[in-house]
């Protein structure tokens, strides 16, 4: 498996891996696919960030995608980031969660960040959970029945991991530009 940052040329393969989250998961609150321009704009926005997105390559084909992206974009924020992990349904159960998030997690860290948010979608995405718990993300609430998808209401798990010594420590604002990019 190669970790590596994600290129404009990955689009389509993000977009496919996307669409079926959108479609059949509750990961995303997304309920339309969108398109691979969509998908490079979003991977641009990061990259604007100096943020990770990361894909993940087995055998010459992406199996997977993560990245960082600013929590809120308000200055006091700026210390925080949240994830993403999606991983083609094919790749699952192999590790590709867990290297992908382990590479935005290293990233963010030599970044100097503080603080990253998991908004993980379904108090039932035990996969997901599973995977956050293990890289050291700890409970930090469940919003009940916050979304509508799929026919039924769908609960938003809030996990964090702190970086850096987290509030332990007081933040170095140097070379940290997370608002408004």
């Amino acid at each position: 498996m190669l970790i590596r940052d994600a290129r404009p040329e990955d689009a389509a393969a993000l977009a496919a891996i996307y669409a079926d989250a959108v479609l059949n998961g509750f990961g995303t609150f997304e309920e339309v696919p969108p398109s691979p321009e969509e998908m490079e704009a979003r991977r641009a926005r990061a990259a604007g960030y100096a943020l990770p997105y990361l894909v993940a390559e087995i055998d010459g084909a992406i199996a997977g995608f993560a990245y960082a992206a600013p929590f809120r974009l308000r200055a006091a924020y700026r210390f925080t980031v949240e994830d993403s992990v999606y991983i083609h349904p094919d790749s699952k159960g192999r590790g590709v969660g867990k290297a992908l998030l382990s590479g935005v997690i290293d990233r963010c860290t030599a970044m100097g960040l503080r603080q990253v948010v998991a908004v993980i979608g379904d108090s039932a995405n035990h996969g997901s959970i599973g995977l956050h718990r293990a890289l050291g993300f700890q409970p930090a609430g469940v919003l009940p029945a916050l979304g509508w998808k799929h026919g039924r209401w769908v609960d938003v798990v809030m996990m964090t991991l702190a970086l850096n010594g987290g509030s332990e420590t007081t933040a170095n604002a140097e070379g940290l530009v997370l608002e408004g990019a």
